[in-house]
């Protein structure tokens, strides 16, 4: 119902191409993409006066089907409920949109990569581009992340590189990152890039491993400390000199990890209170002064579960030295509950002036034999109901996890393998667009950037 109603003011404008329907037994079907065939979707225009334009995505097949109706229509149907929503400004505006993305991991560049070339053009395009669903924001992580085929930093072989001369970025940026980034940013001018690092070079932590847990050696104002700061700063530098300049950062992808000593994967470790004081006394004047303060680059604090979002926001937030260098506050799904709900609107309450933005999500299957259900419909029903709490909780956009994984959910170095909305079958020289593909395009194609949740109120329930 929210859906037809935010959508209502577009149509449009020339046929697309339909969705190539396969079913695989889960419950709906994906839309098959290869280089005879792929569904599409068209540019919008606003819709005249007196129509409404409903795009409907059903568990049947349809995919962003529209149907136009004008007011005054007999629809040969009497309606034995009825609904009145009252939208009224005069009672509460809130947050703008900032908008919508996906992660630009090594392993999303490598599958993408693996697709004839114009197929590789097509998938940037289906997301970023007008005739695609539209996405305006990209995440990319500062290094490796588990999403890679083996764990790496950007600095792992001096062990006292404190000023980082031996700085390099990685193949995998050139082979699987940044051509693609470039490609985006063809499509969609107007993207916003940012990244996350998920681990130092290993020498800077306490337990000498890009994984397993572990903090930066030191305190807050010491020297390891302020070496992260700067491993940041040399990658916006070097991700600025090959022409792909970031919108913002996060200042450590999940900092929970860091508490696990068998944590698989990349991590850094940092309690509410240690990023507070690394904000202050680091990383915050190290950006300033390299010229990445917030009036060039978003600072980001968090990035990890809603179910801790408050404390960190309370924490790092009432302290006016660190928080003068942040601008938002990034959280993942993973632990959502209806419980932790209210712990946006905390959150926000915190410091009205930061933004909330969701920088994670995937459908990971756990405890099944297998990650990948091509067609599945319940992740479609997760994300849409997802992103629509969300965003009635002060949250300013919605980022998914991996633009494209192939048929395992990988690769990935520690086997976590996981879903995503676009699944890549190299040997067929073809992709498939899930179900929840279209769910993020039912956001991300309509609520443009700059666009504000008003106040709205609805009678009664409609079944």
């Amino acid at each position: 119902k929210t859906l037809i109603f935010l959508i209502s003011l577009f149509t449009f404008v020339y046929c697309r191409q339909e969705c190539v329907a396969r079913d695989y037994g889960h419950g709906s079907v994906v839309c098959v993409c290869n280089q005879k065939q792929c569904d599409d979707l068209d540019p919008l225009q606003k819709t005249p006066k007196g129509v409404v334009t409903v795009f409907e995505t059903s568990k049947s097949g349809l995919r962003f089907d529209k149907k136009e109706l004008k007011f005054g229509d007999n629809l040969g149907f009497k309606a034995n409920k009825s609904q009145t929503i009252t939208v009224d400004k005069s009672k509460g505006v809130y947050q703008k949109i900032i908008g919508f993305g996906g992660a630009f991991t090594d392993a999303a560049g490598l599958n993408i990569k693996s697709l004839p070339e114009d197929l590789q053009k097509r998938v940037i395009s289906d997301y970023y581009g007008k005739s695609g669903i539209e996405y305006n924001l990209g995440r990319i992580p500062i290094g490796g992340s588990d999403f890679s085929t083996h764990a790496y930093s950007y600095d792992d072989n001096y062990t006292t590189d404190y000023d980082f001369k031996h700085f390099t970025l990685a193949k995998e940026d050139f082979d699987y990152k940044l051509s693609y980034l470039k490609a985006a940013k063809a499509v969609n001018p107007d993207v916003k890039y940012f990244g996350s690092p998920w681990a130092p070079p290993a020498w800077l932590k306490t337990n000498g491993k890009l994984n397993n847990g572990g903090y930066l050696k030191g305190q807050p104002g010491g020297k390891e400390y302020k070496a992260f700061a700067h491993y940041i700063v040399k990658f916006l530098d070097n991700y600025k000199a090959q022409g792909v300049p970031m919108w913002g950062i996060t200042v450590e992808n999940e900092p929970k990890a860091g508490n696990d000593p068998n944590y698989k994967f990349n991590c850094l470790g940092f309690t509410p209170e240690l990023q507070r004081d690394f904000l202050k006394l680091d990383l915050g004047p190290i950006l300033e002064a390299s010229g990445y303060g917030l009036n060039t680059t978003e600072l980001m604090i968090f990035d990890d579960q809603r179910s801790q979002i408050y404390n960190w926001a309370k924490t790092i937030l009432t302290d006016k030295e660190a928080a003068k260098y942040v601008s938002g506050v990034a959280f993942h799904w993973y632990e959502n509950t209806v419980d932790n709900i209210v712990n946006l609107d905390k959150a926000h309450g915190v410091d009205p002036s930061k933004f909330i933005l969701n920088t994670e999500a995937c459908e990971e299957w756990r405890g099944r034999d297998k990650h990948i259900y091509l067609g599945h419909w319940d992740t479609f029903e997760r994300y849409a109901n997802d992103i629509i709490v969300d965003l009635n909780h002060w949250t300013a956009g919605w980022v998914d996890w991996n633009l494209a994984l192939d048929e395992e959910g990988g690769p990935n170095w520690v086997k976590n393998f996981v879903d995503a909305p676009i699944i890549v079958n190299a040997t067929n020289k073809e992709y498939y667009k899930q179900p929840f593909f279209y769910a993020l395009g039912h956001y991300s194609k309509f609520l443009t950037p700059g666009s504000q949740r008003v106040y709205q109120s609805h009678d009664q329930s409609v079944d």
